[in-house]
């Protein structure tokens, strides 16, 4: 039964937005893990403990296996164990104290201001689809979460009134997340006129916020592909995926002076050092400006 890795490499496609090649070598190292323990499938990897997968990790470095190989195959293991609590198939993680080898910190890809009005201005308003999609993208831009908290989005959790969303993040955490104007101006017209037509009469008391004309909430995989078209007939040349525009919700506001801690909150981080990966690209930015206007730069 390969069931949890399905839903793992899923999740690295819709929310991590992480290339095929990529998916693919996690599936290679979880699957090694697996083997190297005599387990058939990856399925019983639920059943390794920290112990075990430290001694893996020193059987590779033993066996000569570089570095960087190695710091890759830790994170594929540490992605999937967190990956497990967070969507509770566990209730502890056994990788979470494993250290990485000289594991170097990736940048978040994120858009630039102009790229991401015209990625919210391609979808077309005249369909109903259309002003569905144009909602869900002014609603993630707005709110930074998570494409899975933005497709299970309760209608119920949406309070227009007082211009904000409850969302259930990772843990079945809870937190309010104000909306902008701009997203409660569309989502007013989309729960009035455009919701109830697309789900018909049959399918009306669907609980999602965002709908399909089958009756069903929006899918993760759905949402990311619609997403990705939109950034390819938008001209976008950037992989986007929905994890991009939060990426790029925290990063502006970062860029124009938001508290860390603030958008810590808002996207639902527990820890703040997780957070912090985008005061990188804040120095990016500032040393590109420093590197354009210093004369000695």
């Amino acid at each position: 039964m390969n069931d949890y890795l399905s839903a793992f490499l899923e999740y690295l496609t819709v929310e991590m937005g992480l290339s095929d090649n990529t998916r693919s070598a996690y599936r290679a190292d979880l699957e090694l893990l697996a083997k190297d323990f005599g387990y058939e499938d990856t399925s019983r990897l639920v059943e390794l403990d920290r112990l075990q997968l430290g001694s893996y990790l020193t059987r590779l470095k033993r066996l000569g296996r570089k570095p960087a190989t190695i710091a890759r195959k830790l994170a594929s293991i540490k992605a999937f164990y967190r990956f497990m609590v967070d969507e509770g198939y566990l209730k502890s993680d056994p990788a979470e104290s494993l250290e990485a080898v000289n594991k170097e910190q990736r940048l978040p890809k994120f858009l630039s201001i102009e790229e991401m009005e015209m990625l919210l201005d391609e979808p077309n308003l005249g369909t109903l689809e259309g002003y569905r999609d144009k909602t869900m993208l002014e609603v993630l831009y707005a709110t930074g979460m998570r494409v899975s908290e933005l497709v299970n989005l309760p209608v119920n959790n949406v309070h227009l009134d007082l211009e904000r969303i409850i969302a259930y993040g990772k843990g079945s955490k809870e937190r309010i997340v104000p909306l902008g104007k701009t997203a409660v101006k569309y989502l007013m017209h989309y729960l009035d006129f455009v919701r109830p037509q697309i789900l018909g009469e049959e399918h009306a008391n669907a609980k999602e916020l965002f709908v399909t004309r089958f009756g069903g909430g929006m899918t993760r995989n759905r949402f990311y592909e619609i997403i990705t078209a939109y950034a390819k007939s938008a001209g976008i040349k950037k992989h986007i995926t929905p994890h991009v525009v939060r990426h790029s919700f925290a990063t502006h506001l970062l860029n124009n002076g938001t508290d860390l801690r603030v958008v810590q909150e808002l996207l639902g981080h527990k820890d703040i050092s997780t957070t912090q990966i985008y005061t990188h690209l804040d120095m990016e930015r500032l040393k590109d400006i420093y590197d354009k206007a210093h004369p000695r730069a």
